[in-house]
């Protein structure tokens, strides 16, 4: 019965919700791994029989194999969904999962590229080949714009207003906003379209990013491309699609740029998310403190 409600909540996620695809795949994918320690070890696939001590036994088990505690978070967060669901469509009588408490998120800030680093990508992407021509508009608009890599892989030609400077982005929840492009972002957004993309496009369809077969480019696809990329470059950071949306928000933040006017731009509904780049300009403040100032103790 609980697989069978689970299929029935992705439904839910996907029709009511308008989650996208990869955020119902997470879901599922914490959900199951939940469902499948109840049958295991309590034999449960009645959601009525489940109590908050079968949801504590589950983090218990996730600690015992040292789950990190953003992981267990975000697990937790899918159980709790699941539970409202099961109570809003009367499949259960109260939702057990209220009072199990999170565990303590790490404090870790997520990796940001320099201003060097950045320019050390574009670098090596410059050439006259349709993939070259390709990734750096990719890089343009990741790092220009602050776009999803998920955004920016599903942007069709009719999201683009060029000649206006802006592009239309459906984001999480399928929420709308509108975000401008930079001049580099356009003239590399403009060689691609008229240089590179119609030597990729192999079959019809509007969808911008393709890869070699003509297919839209995938996010595994760009994210070995980025990988091999950021080594050419010599940057030894973790780079992934989403250190250049870090970059954009850091960089932004670093040069007088309001805090609202970002979490607009990055299309945050929260702006507490958006905080979080406040805490690396605090960071590295105190990192040069440290290095620099004569009454500092912490300098080598």
């Amino acid at each position: 019965m609980l697989k069978q409600l689970l299929r029935e909540f992705e439904y839910y996620l996907k029709i009511t919700k308008g989650l996208s695809q990869n955020t119902i795949n997470s879901y599922r994918a914490d959900l199951e791994e939940y469902v499948l320690f109840q049958l295991k070890n309590y034999e449960i696939s009645d959601p009525n029989r489940l109590t908050k001590e079968h949801i504590r036994n589950f983090i218990r088990r996730l600690k015992r194999k040292e789950t990190s505690n953003s992981s267990i978070s975000r697990k937790l967060s899918a159980i709790r969904s699941f539970h409202k669901f099961l109570l809003s469509e009367k499949l259960v009588d109260k939702n057990v999962s209220l009072g199990v408490k999170l565990p303590k998120r790490e404090k870790t800030l997520p990796t940001v590229l320099s201003i060097k680093e950045i320019d050390a990508l574009l670098d090596v992407t410059s050439g006259d080949k349709p993939l070259e021509i390709r990734n750096k508009s990719i890089i343009e608009l990741l790092y220009g714009s602050g776009l999803r890599i998920s955004e920016l892989l599903n942007l069709k030609l009719e999201d683009l207003h060029i000649n206006m400077g802006f592009i239309n982005i459906s984001g999480k929840g399928n929420k709308e906003r509108i975000v401008p492009i930079g001049e580099e972002g356009i003239s590399a957004l403009n060689q691609y379209l008229s240089d590179a993309r119609p030597n990729l496009k192999k079959k019809p369809g509007s969808i911008i990013f393709l890869n070699t077969r003509g297919n839209a480019l995938s996010r595994v696809g760009f994210y070995k491309v980025l990988k091999k990329l950021a080594k050419q470059a010599h940057i030894t950071k973790n780079v992934t699609p989403h250190t250049l949306r870090h970059s954009f928000a850091t960089h932004l933040l670093e040069n007088g740029a309001d805090l609202r006017v970002v979490q607009k731009l990055l299309g945050h509904e929260d702006i507490t998310t958006t905080e979080i780049y406040t805490h690396i300009n605090q960071k590295e403040l105190q990192d040069n403190y440290n290095k620099f100032h004569p009454r500092s103790n912490k300098k080598e």
